[in-house]
């Protein structure tokens, strides 16, 4: 009796992987198992971008608001200091990556980005706005 339970005990798993390992799609398998695992595989990808897509992490935000900050005040010190070496092109840089955080903080706050030119102040100003309306501030 205790040997038919042993034979069972080994026999029954075994059998059971193998019918696992026969399920799973490969080049010597059906087509249809491979059919079925790609569009189950679509699946699982739209899936998990459904949730990948809820909410920006709070950190990311307040990283961005911080950087903006510190961008702003950085060009308004530019500005003021009438002697600053290469004075001109160290403003447009600056400008240039508030206008990349502006950008990712529209993206972070879900608001729309037209096509615009690079350093366009009339869309930089948009942006502010559209931001500040959402409640950041920097």
């Amino acid at each position: 009796m205790w040997a038919a339970a042993v034979v069972l005990a080994t026999l029954v798993p075994g059998l059971v992987f193998y019918a696992l390992l026969r399920l799973m799609p490969g080049e010597d398998r059906p087509r249809w198992r491979i059919w079925l695992a790609n569009h189950l595989e679509r699946l699982a990808a739209r899936l998990r971008h459904a949730h990948r897509d809820e909410l920006p992490d709070p950190f990311d935000t307040l990283r961005v608001q911080d950087r903006l900050g510190i961008v702003a005040r950085y060009v308004q010190a530019l500005e003021a200091d009438k002697r600053a070496m290469a004075r001109a092109e160290r403003i447009i840089a600056s400008q240039m990556a508030y206008d990349y955080l502006l950008e990712e903080a529209c993206h972070l706050a879900g608001v729309e980005i037209p096509p615009h030119a690079k350093g366009d102040p009339a869309e930089r100003f948009r942006e502010e706005v559209e931001l500040a309306g959402r409640g950041w501030a920097w």
